[in-house]
Order: C-alpha cells, then structure tokens, then sequence
C-alpha cells in the first residue's frame, strides 16, 4: 500500500460523506509532519481564467475548485519550468506556483499547451497528524499521480479512472452507491 507523500493523489474512499471531498481525488503537493496541502483534481467550476484574471483576455481555460480552503486564492500547477520560474517542483516535472506575470506571458503569447497548466481555486488542507488520522480511518486510498490523471480532461470520471488504474479491489468499489443505505 502506498503511503501520501508528496505527489501522490488521495482518492475518497466511496464511504467519506463529507459533502467538500465527496468522490474526489485530490493531488498532494505537500505532505509532512506539519500537515498536508493539495488540489482537488475533479471539481471543475463554472468560471474560466479570463473572468478571474482580465490580463488573459477571452481565454477560456477552466479553474477547478481546489478545495474548502481559501476559496479567494488562485493557485496552478504546471509543465513549464523554464518559463514560469519559483515553482516548487512536486514530481518529475510537474510544477506548483511560480511567478504568475511569467504565465499571464505564456498564455497571452499563445505559446502554452493548455493541457500543460491548471488553475485552481483556494486548497485543501490538513493540519498536523489530520491526514494520519483519516488514513486510519480508510478515508482516503493513496495513488500514484502520473501526468494523465494531474491534467485529466474527463474531470468527471476522473475518480472511477482512478480507481480503475489501481484494479483489484479499488475495481469493486467503483460502482458503490453514494448512500449505502439505497442498495
């Protein structure tokens, strides 16, 4: 089994009722002692960048909720290391944060592959030991995180693709009903 550590996705397990991670999968940047901190993947919400950001003109990239937390805050995550300096690096490649005037350059050039880049509204967040605790209670099944899934343009099958990538049991579970009780 896999533990969370940085770059790794937390999956809800289908019994997690709390309505802020229901059928969720979220990507962990940072996870330590201290607590943990990440984005949910598959929340995609109604607003495009260029309604949040008027520097990006009639852009219509899609923002994601990132989580309950600090629903004020934009956040990204991203491929371009050379060009969006101050990124902390999560996994082979994969950035988050970085000078934002740097992507307001990148996108209003038309040169970014948009399936290189996601925009996020505030985080989620667990302060120390929280996540440890829900891990205990099998809140949460741990994943790998390749690129496919980080910019995933199916955000709504992105859980059962998850799930279904992990096989054996995680497979079963794919088809639970979000009420156990309605079976």
């Amino acid at each position: 089994m896999i533990e969370p550590a940085n770059g790794t996705l937390l999956v809800a397990n289908p019994h997690l009722d709390d309505p802020n991670f229901l059928r969720t999968v979220v990507f962990l940047c940072e996870h330590s002692e201290e607590g943990s901190f990440g984005f949910v993947l598959n929340r995609k919400l109604d607003y495009s960048i260029d309604e949040l950001v008027p520097e990006l003109g009639d852009f219509k990239i899609p923002v994601f909720e990132g989580g309950p937390v600090e629903l004020n805050t934009l956040h990204f995550l991203h491929q371009y290391p050379d060009v969006i300096p101050g990124g902390k690096e999560i996994g082979e490649g994969l950035f988050w944060g970085g000078e934002f005037d740097k992507v307001i350059e990148l996108i209003n050039s038309r040169t970014a592959d948009l399936n290189k880049i996601r925009f996020f509204l505030g985080y989620s967040g667990w302060g120390t030991g929280q996540l440890n605790v829900e891990m205990e209670e099998k809140t949460w099944i741990v994943a790998p995180a390749p690129i496919k899934f980080i910019f995933s343009n199916n955000e709504k099958e992105l859980w059962r693709d998850v799930l279904k990538d992990l096989g054996g049991e995680y497979e079963l579970i794919i088809n639970a009903p979000l009420d156990p009780r309605m079976n």
